[in-house]
């Protein structure tokens, strides 16, 4: 590929290895609409546009039981763990290690995580 004098090619990956087992997690406190328990959450941010958008990084939340409304549409990878997510509607979505899950901005349920769940995401 060829670019022009005031053309500049930036190229830069954000890279975290080992995610099943990093340890480096910052505190990103309890989830605001619980249900029933207290699921704390943590993570590593990989990346995070000027913006806001888009955001990756791994995610790590202990056992319990709260409401969930997506407001940017998330990928996810789960690690470790086990979860259920149950739509508005009534569609229940069974998380386990080796889940991929894409829910959609405006995905509105709730979350029951059973064993504490690791997943690498990314929201745009």
């Amino acid at each position: 590929m060829r670019f022009s004098d005031d053309e500049v090619l930036i190229m830069t990956a954000a890279v975290l290895k080992n995610t099943s087992v990093a340890k480096d997690l910052t505190d990103w406190g309890v989830i605001p609409t619980m249900i029933k328990g207290e699921s704390h959450t943590s993570g590593i941010l990989i990346y995070k546009g000027k913006d806001g958008s888009p955001e990756t990084g791994v995610w790590v939340c202990t056992p319990g039981f709260w409401s969930c409304e997506v407001e940017r549409d998330e990928f996810c990878y789960f690690i470790a763990g086990r979860a259920t997510y149950t739509h508005d509607c009534g569609e229940i979505i069974e998380i386990h290690p080796d889940t991929a899950a894409f829910f959609q901005a405006g995905w509105k349920g709730t979350c029951r995580v059973h064993d504490t769940v690791r997943k690498v995401y990314m929201i745009r």
